[in-house]
């Protein structure tokens, strides 16, 4: 009975696989190292770019290889991450749905991993802007109300000034997306932070009624209440003549977002590419 007590603990205690795991041990080459280590300097890369990275890896470790499909190549160096509680996790930028990947940490709040990088009052800001979006309906918070609340700060005296600089120090680093003196969450901090945002903000956490996923931007019904990502949206109606809610029946009162088309993305990045060799070229 012990040892079925015992076992019971172990799988109670073990993490989930990661995305597509297959809960064994992969094989680590020098390409997926690299392409590892190029992933932590970014932090969060869109999909276009992980590719990009996939190529440059073999071209510069092993260019007589076979180059793994994308899924499977980041399948096999999650399968080693597995035991240190990281793995490479695929998401959706909440605006247009764009797919972007990000190195995550699994065993501890992103909060916490930011410690390296940020004095305590730096983190401090980071809460009180975190706790603003989290509560806004809109997923944004204005500059003016995350500096109204630096005279709270825990630790070192922050000036105005000063919090404005963190602020954009978040910005670069990927924590936070600016747009018109609003600040609102990016990719990386929403990949890294949904579980301890759900446990930490409860009961003013929102989900997407479609994809069941943390929701910062969406619509939501005026009826019923539900919300969806932009991108959800786009999808649910792409060939609704007349918008309904999934949930109540009820008219959608918004305008529905353009579904992201990989095809246009691929495009638009293979013209950016040309044009920067022509200028390289030019130089």
């Amino acid at each position: 009975m012990e040892e079925g007590r015992a076992e019971r603990r172990r799988r109670t205690e073990a993490p989930s696989h990661p995305q597509g795991g297959t809960g064994r041990a992969g094989v680590m080459t020098d390409v997926h190292r690299r392409f590892l280590q190029l992933l932590m300097t970014h932090g969060v890369l869109e999909e276009w770019d992980v590719r990009h990275l996939q190529k440059h890896c073999y071209r510069v470790h092993d260019r007589t290889a076979t180059m793994e499909a994308l899924e499977d190549f980041i399948n096999n160096i999650n399968s080693v991450l597995e035991s240190l509680y990281i793995e490479i996790k695929k998401g959706a930028t909440e605006d247009d749905g764009r797919p972007v990947y990000a190195l995550v940490n699994l065993a501890t709040t992103s909060i916490s991993k930011m410690a390296s990088d940020f004095a305590e009052n730096e983190l401090d800001l980071f809460r009180k802007a975190l706790e603003l979006i989290i509560d806004s309906e809109t997923g944004f918070a204005s500059s003016t109300n995350i500096l109204n609340l630096v005279d709270q700060l825990k630790g070192k005296k922050m000036r105005k000034k000063e919090a404005e600089q963190v602020l954009q120090k978040f910005v670069q680093n990927k924590w936070l997306i600016e747009k018109e003196g609003e600040f609102t969450l990016h990719s990386r901090a929403i990949l890294e932070m949904e579980q301890y945002i759900r446990e930490t903000y409860p009961d003013a956490v929102k989900i997407c009624n479609i994809c069941h996923s943390l929701l910062i931007q969406g619509q939501s019904c005026e009826t019923c209440g539900i919300r969806m990502h932009l991108p959800c949206t786009a999808k649910y109606f792409q060939s609704s003549p007349e918008p309904r809610c999934p949930h109540c029946n009820d008219y959608w009162p918004h305008e529905i977002p353009e579904v992201f088309d990989p095809e246009k993305e691929r495009e638009a990045g293979t013209s950016r590419a040309s044009k920067r060799s022509l200028r390289s070229r030019q130089h």
